[in-house]
């Protein structure tokens, strides 16, 4: 799997999004992609606990520990390397969670236009 170039939606080279948990797809801190990530986890949002129950909700449990995969589960607080398509439908339905302009891949403007980025950014 080669990756794809480090650069974030400003345009300027990817900032880490977590090490504490340790996100991506790659589990590298950075919401890296390439062309095996079909799920595109390229928005680095931080967890809010609405956002949390939404993404349990529609079928993502992201805050249940899964001891077998290494997972501990997310809390709020916690920044994570989220699917564009889950961060656009949580924004369609009034729940997005905050997200980090320059720690948020730039594939995830194939999905996401950057103005409703824009509109989440984390001070």
């Amino acid at each position: 799997m080669i990756p794809d170039p480090s650069l974030n939606v400003l345009g300027g080279p990817l900032a880490p999004c977590s090490t504490d948990p340790l996100t991506g797809f790659f589990r590298d801190a950075h919401c890296n992609t390439c062309a095996a990530d079909t799920g595109s986890h390229t928005v680095c949002a931080v967890m809010t606990d609405e956002f949390l129950a939404y993404s349990k909700y529609v079928g993502n449990d992201l805050s249940t520990p899964r001891p077998e995969f290494g997972f501990a589960g997310l809390s709020a607080g916690d920044r994570w390397c989220l699917c564009a398509a889950r961060f656009l439908q949580a924004h369609d339905e009034g729940c997005a969670p905050r997200v980090h302009l320059e720690a948020t891949h730039r594939r995830a403007l194939e999905l996401v236009p950057l103005e409703v980025l824009q509109a989440y950014a984390a001070p």
